[in-house]
């Protein structure tokens, strides 16, 4: 299946600090919080909204900072599940 995704969706990810990788099959992006109760905490309402999407990021957490990684498996690239989950992540990040 090919990737699906809204132009203009990818575009305000982008304007907002997201970063197009892997040939555009990826967007990243790097979280800073204020201390790793913050960067947990936020981890844990993404993965509420996450589940409820069944779409879940690649991410990792080191004290404070959390990297995400966002594709779509099933197509092989990004797709709007990819482009909604991203800013879910932003608004909860505030």
């Amino acid at each position: 299946m090919e990737p699906s995704v809204d132009a203009a969706a990818l575009e305000r990810c982008v304007a907002s600090g997201w970063t197009l990788e892997e040939g555009g099959k990826a967007l990243t992006k790097t979280f800073q919080f204020a201390n790793f109760v913050e960067a947990f905490g936020w981890m844990t309402r993404v993965a509420i909204h996450a589940e409820k999407a069944n779409h879940h990021p690649e991410w990792s957490n080191v004290y404070r900072t959390v990297s995400v990684r966002l594709t779509t498996h099933d197509t092989g690239g990004l797709s709007d599940r990819d482009m909604a989950l991203a800013k879910t992540m932003d608004a909860l990040a505030g």
